[in-house]
């Protein structure tokens, strides 16, 4: 568990709660629209969104999935994860009434302090080009815009750009993960 200011980060539960959290956030077609993944729209579909993409960061211990919680009551109103693959993924998402606060970047600092003390190397971000919100919040966080790619993005199955961000927690401003730019033949270097 992580504290801020306002926030605790902790693991999700599979508690009827937490579920119904999931629910809350991960339904709303706003908060979706840039996910890789389509609106939930039952309880039972958060219980299964829990048990394949969120229990298995904790069973394998090779990344974080946090709840982001408000302090007053220690309920989801949305997330901070960070894959455990070399791509070091971060990604969030949070319920539009918490939209412009600064919630998230208060988390992802919190989250980004605490892997510094692991060791960690460096994160990645990508974001949609349409989705420039998602991409302030990156610069934030003091990441570093590197390259674009093209992606066609399941299950959605639609033509996506996206802006690959990367934050080297070590100093090595030289490091760039190249996976995505490897991966998809159509990429570029914008001029942001």
């Amino acid at each position: 568990m992580l504290k801020t200011n306002r926030l605790i980060l902790r693991e999700f539960k599979p508690t009827k709660q937490d579920y119904q959290a999931i629910l809350s956030i991960m339904s709303d077609e706003n908060v979706n629209k840039y996910l890789p993944w389509f609106p939930l729209k039952s309880i039972n579909d958060a219980k299964e969104f829990y048990n394949k993409r969120i229990l298995p960061a904790y069973e394998k211990k090779l990344g974080y999935y946090f709840a982001v919680c408000m302090k007053e009551d220690n309920l989801p109103i949305g997330y901070i994860s960070v894959n455990g693959d070399s791509s070091h993924d971060f990604g969030y998402g949070i319920k539009k009434a918490y939209w412009n606060k600064g919630i998230v970047t208060e988390a992802s600092d919190k989250v980004i302090e605490l892997l510094k003390s692991k060791g960690w190397k460096y994160i990645t971000a990508t974001h949609d080009v349409h989705n420039g919100a998602s991409g302030k919040v990156m610069e934030k966080l003091n990441m570093q815009y590197k390259y674009s790619y093209e992606e066609q993005w399941q299950p959605k199955n639609i033509t996506v750009t996206f802006r690959m961000y990367q934050l080297n927690l070590d100093g090595d401003c030289k490091r760039v993960y190249k996976e995505y730019w490897d991966k998809h033949p159509v990429h570029f270097i914008e001029d942001i």
